[in-house]
């Protein structure tokens, strides 16, 4: 004899760009971790600390990766990492709707 239950679930995607896809964001927020001139000149005057790069090593920005800098006023790398993580969407995920009434079958 099959039995009807009810099966409720929500799920979630991540729908925002890979860190992946920011490599050089990464790599230039490492050079402020580990260099504190670099990191207060990347506060101040991140075009400059963009364009000066880090001991020889230039960041290839995307347009929209440069843009985003250049917009953010941060008074310390966590506040700067925050908003680039907020604006890149790497911690929200959207929430699909819950699923109800669904039949599930169980047979023996």
């Amino acid at each position: 004899m099959l039995a009807m239950n009810e099966l409720q679930f929500s799920t979630s995607l991540m729908v925002s760009s890979s860190i992946q896809d920011h490599l050089e964001i990464s790599r230039l927020v490492a050079a402020a971790v580990v260099n504190p001139t670099f990191c207060n000149q990347l506060l101040v005057d991140p075009n400059q600390a963009i364009e000066d790069g880090y001991y020889g090593e230039t960041f290839s920005l995307t347009d929209t990766e440069r843009y985003l800098l250049l917009s953010i006023h941060a008074d310390s790398l966590a506040e700067l990492t925050e908003q680039i993580t907020q604006a890149f969407g790497w911690n929200q995920q959207v929430q699909l709707p819950s699923i109800t009434q669904a039949p599930v079958f169980i047979g023996t």
